[in-house]
Order: structure tokens, then sequence, then C-alpha cells
């Protein structure tokens, strides 16, 4: 919901955390779970650690509007909903996202919502989609070759991402 990007981005921020440059994650030199490579090319230019030492909330809200949230629709998407997609969108990235979602929805898996996906969310009811929507994820994220590492924090993840859509969905879906 329209409403929501706020409350979500801070939840999102909560998992994503602070500067980590881990030699096992595929996305190199990381901050507030926002990439290098994602940052430059939205600054247009290349940045150093110091730069992305130097991320704020601030500065990476307008890229995750836009590369994400309004990526996945979010406006559109029922409470708990939004933030159960938005969250997987930020950490596999948006088409893989909604992807999951039209899965779990039964629609056409091709990676953009459009009228058809958002009246089936419409018409599933909210827990059963944003459970469906967690397993489907966490199966995906199990399969990775990094589970061995990042396995043990990516469950959790999903698991409380879950816990919280299900707690911000509204009670009538």
């Amino acid at each position: 919901m329209k409403e929501n990007f706020e409350r979500a981005l801070r939840a999102v921020l909560l998992h994503e955390g602070g500067f980590v440059n881990h030699p096992s994650d595929p996305g190199g030199m990381t901050n507030l779970g926002c990439t290098r490579k994602v940052w430059e090319e939205w600054c247009g230019h290349e940045v150093d650690e110091k730069a992305m030492r130097a991320l704020t909330p601030e500065k990476v809200a307008p890229l995750y509007k836009a590369k994400y949230w309004d990526k996945i629709c979010g406006d559109d998407l029922p409470s708990g909903v939004d933030y159960c997609v938005f969250d997987c969108a930020i950490n596999s990235g948006p088409g893989r996202a909604v992807k999951f979602l039209q899965q779990v929805v039964h629609t056409s898996p091709d990676g953009v919502i459009g009228p058809m996906t958002l009246k089936a969310v419409q018409e599933t009811p909210g827990e059963e989609l944003i459970r469906a929507f967690s397993d489907l994820r966490l199966t995906f994220l199990q399969a990775l070759s990094m589970w061995d590492v990042f396995g043990k924090g990516w469950g959790r993840r999903v698991q409380e991402v879950q816990d919280h859509a299900l707690a911000q969905r509204c009670p009538t879906t």
C-alpha cells in the first residue's frame, strides 16, 4: 500500500544492516543492502569504500523506492504482502520477487505485475499468500550454492519477514 513504503524500508534496513564486504557474497561491497554496483548505477559514477560506508537510509531511500518498491508495484499490494515481496526484491531481485508472487497467485510468471496479477493477489487470502510466498522464497534460497555460508541468516530473515508481514496485513485479507 502506498502509505507503507517508509515502514517497509525501515524493516528491510533492519535486516540489511550496515557496511559489509564478505568474500563469499557475490554482491561484494554492500551497505544498507545496497551493493556497490547498484549504487554506482544509481549515482552514475564509480564509488570507493569511503562513499559506500557513507550511505545513509535517507540516501538509499529514493533508490529503493524506484528500483524495488515501484518495480513490485508496492503501492498496489495489500499490507503485509507489499513488505514480503519488497524484502525479497531487495534480497533476490525484483524480477524474481514478482515471479514468486505470480507463481503463488497462479498467474503467468513473466516478472511484470499487471492487472491480472493484481486481481489474483486481491482474490488470494493474505495469510495464505504470505505463507506460500515465504515458502517459495526459502526453497529458492536453500538451493543456492551459498546456503552453507548464509543459510542460517537467510532462513531467519525469511521467517522474520513472514511474521512481520502477517502482523501488518489487513484483517480482511
